[in-house]
């Protein structure tokens, strides 16, 4: 009961699940929810809207001539593309500002995605790059929520149009020069399966496809090189991937070779001066090694970072004299920076790196576009209680200054909450890491406060414990909120992912319920007061742990669900299959059939009681069809035996990621909160 048709509504099994489930679902929230909780939805909405300062300007960043930077409006839901002239010459130091007012350079506009966004139910750009000179911008532009993009490009100055626009594209774009743009195009099945030189003021017909990638299990990415010399092209699947290059400063564009197609290895590279840096994974070095190599012999490497059993090279970032490295060490990110040979030298293994220290004990940082020609790594902070937060870091003296901290409006004080983390045992007795966050002033921990427990647990992603705004809706009336940093996920290097995929998959959901009864038994709250969410394979988790341990919860909240695992997976001209294969298995195999069957949360419903459940879904979503929430909805309605609230809410007009609009998204946590809080019958006035 799935859709061979993408985004094309052509099963009348399945027409018939979301009318009847849309249906039922319109007319519970009337009942249950319009007249009971509505009241509390649009409070939440209000009170996390209020906190918001409308009118921001996002941190400015120096590049060349121009600072370029996003500004966001009172009662408007995206952002303006901006830039000022840099007023004098000089390096760029962390103390460097960009000047405003009446005496500064004038603001100018590049694009406004208000304007943009007029007419569309979805709006959201998915690259916004500008041209090596400076003078055009190319942008990439989803008007339905698929993920397929239209690239245009535009003159900065006037605003208008350049060329006819290029359909299908990826969010993946780069500039080779200021004539030439490379990008990549998807199959029919939504796979990024070919990279394409446009010279600009052609038609898209007339471009030149550099590589066809047309094994349907690797996917091709793009990327520049900080060094802005360099684009790399790279095909990877989940366990391999190899790399092209284009060496943008000669006139014919053409790819070569940069590491080879082998099986079990996993690249990913940049460039400095004369050598190519390169991460490389292998079942030897499955946490990686950091290497570099001779442009003119890449055979020949030198380690830079040598494999270590307990941390994980996570990123590099390469500057003219430094590299920035990302690792994970014990569940956490990890910052450091090294100095660099004169460029020409011979490399060597990095040595006396500089650790940048952060207050939080649970927190997340992630990489921010830096500048190559300059000593200042930028790099984005935030923790469960602290804002979002970016920061320019010298890598020669050490000095770190704060350059933005998102404002959090209504009186927010930080000192109010604690974050923390604790460790479950899990069935083998493995240590799982929770992050937690609650109000001191309102918790009692004795085991009757109500918590929300979030679960992701796939493709080595990892959940870190960042900030976010609209969760203080539910902490500020009492709430605890957990992230269980589950096997499957990244956070404790590739192992942990290793050990949460293919046949040891279960892992994942016994960690998460693991992890629930280890909250449970610290009084964090209980089984009347546990609500449980996640979101895509998330969903998949949540599914898994309702049909195994329905007791276990109250309330339940499942986004845009892979549910359906064992029929989608079977099926290779549904979007993606071929290319999780190697993250779920292979169902065409016996082994792999019968494993997947015993898990996958549509094909083990069953006559039990359920908790309360909200299942979302996108009508445009490419990652996972809308088929799928709709036939387990189906699914549990047929089966359960309470009375408990199921509720499917289908977006038509957005995909994965619902909707865009930073209001929206908003509307849409409140929904889900006043779901939870009526799911707890928390929605008297005295919880308000």
């Amino acid at each position: 009961m799935h859709l061979k048709e993408v985004g094309c509504i052509s099963d009348q099994t399945i027409l018939h699940h979301i009318t009847y489930a849309v249906l039922y679902s319109y007319v519970m929230s009337c009942i249950s929810l319009l007249l009971d909780v509505k009241h509390i939805e649009d409070e939440i909405f209000s009170e996390t809207r209020r906190k918001i300062k409308e009118d921001d300007t996002h941190a400015s960043l120096r590049k060349g001539q121009y600072y370029y930077y996003e500004r966001t409006l009172n009662g408007k839901e995206y952002v303006r593309h901006c830039r000022r002239l840099v007023p004098t010459d000089g390096h760029i130091t962390v103390y460097d500002v960009m000047p405003i007012g009446p005496d500064a350079p004038d603001e100018h506009i590049i694009l406004d995605e208000n304007v943009k966004a007029e007419g569309h139910a979805y709006y959201s750009i998915g690259a916004f790059k500008v041209s090596p000179s400076g003078k055009l911008v190319a942008y990439g532009e989803d008007t339905n929520g698929d993920e397929t993009y239209t690239l245009y490009v535009i003159d900065v100055e006037s605003g208008k149009y350049v060329g006819q626009p290029l359909k299908g594209v990826t969010s993946d774009i780069e500039w080779a020069g200021d004539d030439y743009l490379v990008y990549i195009t998807m199959d029919s099945l939504h796979r990024p399966d070919k990279v394409c030189l446009h010279k600009l003021g052609s038609d898209q017909s007339n471009g030149t496809c550099l590589y066809h990638e047309k094994d349907d299990m690797f996917s091709l990415g793009l990327q520049a090189s900080e060094s802005k010399q360099y684009l790399f092209v790279r095909s990877e699947s989940k366990n391999s991937s190899f790399i092209f290059h284009i060496d943008i400063l000669k006139q014919n564009k053409q790819l070569l070779v940069l590491t080879p197609r082998l099986y079990g290895i996993d690249t990913t590279a940049s460039h400095r001066g004369n050598h190519f840096y390169i991460k490389r994974r292998s079942e030897e070095f499955y946490n990686s090694e950091l290497v570099a190599c001779p442009l003119n012999n890449v055979a020949e490497a030198t380690v830079l970072l040598p494999h270590r059993e307990s941390v994980k090279i996570q990123d590099f970032q390469l500057f003219e004299n430094h590299i920035a490295v990302y690792e994970r060490e014990n569940g956490l990110p990890k910052l450091t920076v090294y100095g660099l040979p004169a460029s020409g030298e011979s490399v060597r293994q990095l040595q006396d790196g500089r650790v940048i220290d952060f207050v939080d004990p649970v927190y997340a940082v992630e990489p921010e576009e830096s500048q190559f020609r300059s000593s200042i790594v930028r790099f984005r902070y935030s923790s469960l209680k602290t804002p979002p937060s970016v920061f320019d870091y010298d890598m020669d003296s050490g000095v770190s200054v704060l350059k933005k901290i998102d404002t959090v409006l209504g009186g927010f004080d930080a000192s109010n909450y604690v974050s923390d983390r604790t460790w479950a045992a899990s069935s083998d007795g493995t240590q799982i890491p929770i992050s937690v966050l609650y109000r001191e002033d309102l918790v009692k921990l004795d085991g009757s406060d109500p918590m929300l427990l979030y679960g992701f647990g796939s493709y080595e992603v990892c959940i870190d414990p960042s900030f976010s705004g609209s969760i203080f809706s539910l902490v500020d009336r009492g709430f605890v909120y957990a992230i269980a940093h589950i096997r499957g996920g990244g956070e404790m290097g590739r192992k942990w992912y290793e050990d949460g995929k293919l046949l040891k998959k279960k892992n994942t959901f016994t960690d998460f319920i693991a992890s629930a009864e280890h909250l449970i038994e610290r009084k964090y709250s209980s089984k009347e007061k546990l609500c449980i969410h996640g979101k895509s394979a998330g969903g998949l988790l949540i599914g898994a742990a309702l049909n195994m341990r329905p007791d276990l919860f109250k309330a339940a909240v499942v986004e845009v669900p892979f549910v359906d695992a064992l029929t989608t997976m079977l099926d290779p001209t549904i979007p993606l299959t071929t290319a999780e294969w190697e993250e779920w298995g292979d169902p065409r195999k016996e082994e792999y059939y019968y494993y997947m069957k015993s898990y996958s949360p549509v094909d083990n419903v069953k006559a039990q009681e359920y908790p309360h459940i909200l299942v979302t879904a996108g009508l445009n979503d490419p990652c996972v069809m809308y088929s799928e929430p709709a036939k387990f909805v189906a699914k549990l309605r047929e089966l359960k035996t309470d009375d408990n609230l199921l509720l499917l809410k289908c977006e038509l007009g957005a995909g994965h990621n619902s909707k865009s609009g930073r209001f929206e998204k908003l509307r849409e946590d409140a929904f889900t909160y006043a779901f939870i809080l009526k799911a707890l019958s928390m929605t008297q006035k005295e919880w308000l």
